[in-house]
């Protein structure tokens, strides 16, 4: 399992030297757990969180996808009411499917440019 780790934060690595988030541009990074998915947005520059969702807030019981969507729902909102349009996706070294690309494809239906 712990070399399952090191691979993801690796390709993460790698990711991350290739894309940063700006004030006008910031990076919407995810992180899946087993259990949780947690979406952030982030200005690089300052080093700040502007935006955050997760399933935690999430009412209802529904597989893992669908509570990844509304994930995906809620930060979307977020993000336009703060008023980012476009943003840069950083998917954390996952692979960019199940999960993650449920909700990368929700928050792109809600309106966010990536």
């Amino acid at each position: 399992m712990l070399k399952k780790q090191e691979k993801r934060i690796r390709r993460h690595r790698k990711i991350r030297s290739r894309i940063s988030g700006t004030k006008k541009i910031p990076r919407l990074c995810v992180f899946r757990s087993n259990s949780h998915i947690y979406a952030q947005i982030v200005d690089d520059e300052s080093g700040k969180t502007l935006v955050s969702a997760s399933d935690l807030k999430v009412k209802g019981k529904k597989n893992k996808t669908l509570v990844a969507q509304e994930v995906g729902k809620d930060i979307a909102k977020k993000a336009l009411e703060a008023k980012f349009g476009k943003i840069v996706f950083d998917r954390g070294g996952y692979k960019y499917h199940g999960r993650v690309k449920a909700l990368a494809e929700s928050a792109r239906k809600e309106g966010l440019k990536f």
